[in-house]
This record gives C-alpha cells, structure tokens and sequence, in this order.
C-alpha cells in the first residue's frame, strides 16, 4: 500500500494531473475562441460552416470546416502560448550565469599551471 501511495503523491503524476485539468479547461477557451473568428469569416464571406460544399457527389463540407478551425486553433496556440513561450525563454536564457567550467577545463587549467612552475 506504501508503494501505491507514494506512486499518487509523485511529483510527474500529480504535475500531470494538474496539465490535464488545465489543458481541458484551456481547450474550451480555444474552441470559444475559434468560433468567434468563425464568426467574423461568416460576417466578411459568408457562413463559415462549409457543411455544403461538396466535389461532385462527396460532400467535403464537414471537412473543410474542420480543417479550417485545426488552423485557427494551431495559430491560436502558436501566437498565443509557444511563441510568446520561446520568447521568453531566450530571453531568460541570456540572464543566466555562465556555465561552470567543466572538469576537463578545471584539468587543463591545473596542467598548464604546473607546466608553467617547472
């Protein structure tokens, strides 16, 4: 039973859950917000809902207007969180301290000081 306990209080399972939830939470505010850039397209073009359109006898409607959404959505997520992400993260990358010198430097610093003693 300690086994099973201490797998639930894991750090990765509960960080998980938590990105789970959140991800959930965030997709309705995605698709909310999809529909309100469909919107806009049915007031410049027309209705968005390509439900209709068909290529001779297949109808491709529910398609296109599925494809059309995953873009808005994919666009939504990209400007929205991972470029604003990477951003941010280059730009605490440049504050951070240097590397510390590896072994192999901390070596050849050594022999080169001693070969400069003899």
């Amino acid at each position: 039973m300690k086994g099973f306990r201490d797998f639930l209080m894991r750090g990765n399972l509960i960080d998980l859950a938590v990105a789970f939830i959140l991800g959930a939470a965030f997709g309705s505010v995605v698709t909310n917000f999809t529909q309100i850039i469909m919107d806009l397209i049915g007031l410049v073009g027309g209705n968005p809902n390509f439900g209709t359109v068909q290529i001779g006898s297949i109808n491709v409607g529910k398609f296109l207007t599925a494809l059309v959404s995953f873009v808005i959505v994919a666009a939504v997520l990209y400007f929205g969180i991972v470029r604003p992400y990477q951003l941010i993260k280059n730009k605490l990358a440049k504050h951070e301290a240097p590397a510390a010198p590896t072994t192999e430097d901390l070596l050849t610093e050594i022999r080169d000081l001693l070969a400069q003693k003899r």
